[in-house]
């Protein structure tokens, strides 16, 4: 199966975006495909490179970082929340990209499903 991601909020304030990460993980080690996470609304602070958690804590920003790097999954943040939250490609992690919406659209139509973690 093929699964678009759609993440809503941030890494730090909810278990959303956490979740994400381990359904995409969990998933891609069953042996499905992830076609895209998209990062919308405060979800955009996944991407945020200056993001230091303390080193007893987890590093969701790195983890989302990681994941794509060793699968090539396409990390997706909605260019119009990441202005408004102070997200650019100067601060962008790597192996995130900024795009519009039409991405998550795509991704929509894509996939087999869509999942969605976050209000």
């Amino acid at each position: 199966m093929k699964f678009a991601i759609l993440v809503n909020e941030g890494p730090f304030n909810h278990q959303a975006s956490d979740s994400a990460y381990q359904f995409a993980k969990a998933a891609l080690e069953a042996g499905h495909a992830i076609f895209r996470v998209f990062f919308y609304y405060d979800g955009v602070h996944n991407a945020n490179m200056l993001a230091e958690p303390p080193t007893d804590d987890r590093n969701v920003v790195k983890n989302w970082s990681t994941l794509a790097e060793d699968h090539k999954v396409d990390l997706v943040v909605c260019v119009a929340a990441a202005l408004r939250r102070g997200i650019k490609n100067d601060n962008l992690a790597p192996g995130f990209r900024i795009s519009g919406l039409g991405q998550l659209i795509e991704a929509g139509i894509q996939a087999d499903r869509l999942v969605t973690f976050g209000d």
